[in-house]
């Protein structure tokens, strides 16, 4: 099993930035993605930010060149440098992890608040 644990959201006006950090643990030396999403009140969870065991990274249209993923060496803890915040940034963040181990595994969500 993976566990994760979001930390850093918070309050911020617009054009200001947050980090949110994930840290994983339990088989992480299994973990294929490791990444972002949220969800706002009333929408579809929706990808943030990935990034591939290869290193590869993936990011939604509408934050890219604002957000950057980040990980340490040891792929246990990944981070979400998040610039030039919006109104509609506003969401529950989550990490998330894919596994050999595990499938999909969830943080329990931190939530951004991004006022205009």
């Amino acid at each position: 099993q993976v566990q994760l644990v979001e930390s850093g959201g918070g309050l911020v006006t617009a054009g200001g930035s947050l980090r949110l950090s994930c840290a994983a643990s339990g088989n992480v030396a299994s973990i294929w993605y490791m990444g972002w999403y949220r969800q706002d009140t009333g929408k579809q969870r929706e990808l943030v930010a990935r990034f591939a065991i290869d290193g590869t990274k993936d990011y939604a249209d509408a934050v890219r060149g604002r957000f950057a993923i980040s990980r340490n060496a040891a792929r246990n803890r990944w981070y979400l440098q998040m610039n030039s915040l919006k109104a509609e940034d506003t969401a529950v963040y989550y990490c998330n992890a894919v596994s050999k181990s595990a499938g999909d595994s969830w943080g329990q969500g931190t939530q951004v608040t991004v006022s205009a």
